[in-house]
């Protein structure tokens, strides 16, 4: 028991998306994306309820026709379109094994609706995965990160639409075909779940772009994405066989509120709820209990013929998730219910701490969730995402004192240990992120969530220059040890 836990060649990582890192959101022959119009909410509007995670018909239409009025924070991100080479080097430097990334689908396909690539933006992306190959770093590639081509959202809403489904497959072939020989792992979809309570990031949809009602819009969104995700699989096998796909999950840990049944009752509903995504990613075929759900909700899923086999065929190979915290269940008299609106519980787990943004720190959680899922499907498990937002300051003496995050970060990877003790198969851990960049929830800056500071604020002021903090060192020695130097700087 006292020998290194971790695999040999464990993925220590980092991860990112498109959106929040790359910038240049009119260069390279890039199109525009839905996330080119979540504009920068103010902390008082933020603590009045407005959040960045729904965009409706009318304010799209005012950011088209006055952009100059809004700040948009994705548009700039932390310009790695032009710093790529610095980072991926400093990225090497602290040792990682492997980078997340994603594909901004408007810079492949502008509009969406193009028969033809666009070959700067393909070229861009080569040129990313020859640096981590020419440094050592694994790319693991997520084809869809919650941006869309905003042609897509105004003209189909997104997935609502079963031809956004084909357009997708359209992406991933020519992805596929391209950068087969140099990225071998591939997650098809960021957080798949979340589309319940962000449509519009999640699946491209507005709510109020439809005559659908929100809960067939959602459901609706979410069965498109389950198919358009096999189809994408089957077709990555006959492009190469030695590709390795999987799905990904926002994975919260429920507890009940009480030690009501009731309460018990809802928390396996959240749980079902879940899994009623990942049981067909896994399986091909839904779990049992949705029949009911779906007839008492009056939804009706846009099912075609040969979509079932589709899903069965269209299995993945390895299983992902996002964890940052643990929420409380409360049944509520009405029944049963499913969140859609918030990440959060409105109660409090007086046993955890909470982060600024009242995210709980629940470290033991990620130990919960591991077991949940590995013991649920048997298949090898990558963190894809864990980390701490935090408002970071450079020091008198020039440097990032970060020791909060090195203790959330410590006390996790201390419960990663603990589950590959106990036999869970996991394969990589991959913190968010690399590097300061746009908060995808709040679309702030000064959130910073990097072990690299990078010299931006909410209004884009600032050289953009890098400075490692004490984590960034500190994270150096983990991977260096393989785990087992948990020990700070």
């Amino acid at each position: 028991m006292n020998e290194n836990v971790f695999p040999k060649n464990f993925l220590w990582g980092s991860s990112s998306a498109s959106n929040q890192i790359e910038g240049a959101w009119n260069e390279g022959g890039k199109g525009l994306e839905t996330t080119d119009f979540v504009k920068y909410v103010e902390v008082s509007d933020r603590a009045a309820g407005e959040t960045t995670f729904s965009v409706t018909k009318k304010q799209l239409e005012e950011y088209r026709t006055h952009p100059e009025k809004y700040n948009f924070p994705k548009r700039r991100g932390n310009d790695f379109y032009h710093r790529y080479k610095e980072d991926i080097k400093l990225m090497a430097e602290m040792g990682l094994k492997a980078f997340r990334m994603s594909i901004s689908w408007a810079r492949i396909y502008p509009t969406g609706f193009e028969k033809i690539p666009n070959e700067e933006g393909l070229a861009f992306y080569d040129q990313v995965f020859d640096e981590c190959k020419k440094q050592g770093i694994e790319p693991v590639v997520t084809m869809s990160h919650y941006d869309f081509p905003i042609e897509i959202t105004t003209k189909l809403n997104g997935f609502e639409s079963r031809e956004t489904v084909f357009l997708f497959v359209k992406l991933a072939k020519t992805l596929l075909e391209r950068f087969h020989s140099k990225v071998k792992y591939w997650i098809i979809f960021n957080e798949c779940n979340m589309v319940f309570h962000a449509p519009y990031p999640c699946c491209g949809a507005m709510i109020d772009n439809t005559e659908l009602s929100e809960m067939q819009l959602k459901f609706q969104c979410a069965y498109h994405q389950l198919l358009a995700s096999a189809l994408v699989i089957d077709e990555g096998r006959k492009i190469d066989k030695t590709l390795l796909f999987g799905n990904m999950l926002s994975k919260s840990v429920y507890y009940p509120a009480t030690t009501k049944p009731e309460d018990n009752l809802q928390q396996q509903f959240d749980i079902a709820m879940d899994n009623w995504l990942t049981d067909t990613q896994v399986w091909g075929t839904f779990p049992y209990y949705m029949n009911r759900f779906f007839s008492e909700a009056k939804i009706k899923l846009p099912i075609m013929c040969n979509d079932l086999e589709a899903l069965r065929k269209g299995t993945i190979d390895f299983f992902t998730f996002s964890y940052y915290c643990s929420v409380l269940c409360n049944y509520e008299e009405t029944g049963l219910k499913l969140h859609t609106t918030d990440l959060t519980s409105k109660y409090k787990n007086e046993y955890l701490k909470f982060s600024k943004w009242e995210w709980a720190i629940d470290p033991i959680g990620l130990r919960i969730a591991l077991h949940q899922i590995y013991d649920r499907y048997h298949l090898p498990v990558l963190v894809s995402e864990c980390g701490l937002g935090a408002y970071d300051k450079v020091e008198v003496d020039g440097t990032v004192k970060d020791d909060y995050r090195i203790d959330y970060l410590k006390e996790h990877i201390l419960q990663l240990k603990e589950s590959i003790k106990d036999g869970v198969d996991v394969f990589g851990f991959f913190t968010w992120s690399y590097a300061d960049i746009v908060s995808q929830t709040t679309s702030e800056f000064s959130k910073r969530y990097g072990f690299i500071y990078v010299d931006c604020d909410d209004y884009g002021h600032g050289t953009f220059e890098r400075l490692p903090k004490k984590s960034y060192f500190w994270y150096k020695k983990v991977i260096a040890s393989n785990g087992e130097n948990l020990d700070e700087a």
